[in-house]
């Protein structure tokens, strides 16, 4: 989880715990993909789940003007917000390593963009490989990052600002919950 290290765009960690929710319809389609992606070799190494909405506007208050369509605008609030975003990459099962990708993952530059024409062919086969996989279970890439992808039913779930241990205490309820029934 890129952003409980410093290794990500603001070059601090933004997490207390290296934790990625989604929300169970967007984790079930997330699991079909790696499932489909594992008969071709590859898996699914995710950087990023659900992100409380005060991250969101540490990143918008930190990025530049020209920068800003890498980042959600807090007053709309982000998909990644509502447990429905994931931000995620390919990885070789047979050597355990991530893919190339024609950008890297946090990248602000058109080589982000999924139609980036450069890079090598390889590199582009491997994300139009992910993408495919994605689409087929009901996600969309956003344009500008092609390692982000928001479930289809986005629209659905509220903008949340829920630390990671409130959601786990939550889990926790929830499940305590239906055992005593």
């Amino acid at each position: 989880m890129r952003y409980a290290t410093p290794n990500n765009f603001t070059g601090r960690a933004v997490y207390a715990e290296a934790r990625a929710f989604l929300q169970r319809p967007a984790a079930e389609a997330l699991v079909r993909a790696n499932r489909s992606l594992r008969r071709k070799g590859y898996g699914l190494a995710v950087f990023d789940g659900y992100r409380p909405w005060s991250v969101t506007k540490i990143f918008w208050d930190i990025t530049p003007a020209d920068k800003k369509q890498f980042v959600a605008d807090p007053s709309k609030g982000s998909r990644h917000n509502r447990g429905c975003a994931v931000d995620l990459t390919l990885y070789d099962l047979k050597t355990g390593r991530q893919v190339s990708m024609p950008g890297e993952y946090d990248e602000m530059s058109e080589r982000s963009h999924i139609n980036y024409a450069g890079g090598t062919p390889e590199q582009r086969r491997l994300r139009d490989l992910l993408r495919s996989a994605m689409e087929a279970e009901g996600f969309n890439v956003y344009q500008e990052e092609w390692w982000h992808y928001d479930y289809k039913d986005w629209r659905l779930y509220p903008i949340l600002n829920l630390s990671f241990s409130e959601i786990g205490r939550l889990k926790a309820k929830a499940a305590g919950a239906t055992h005593t029934k």
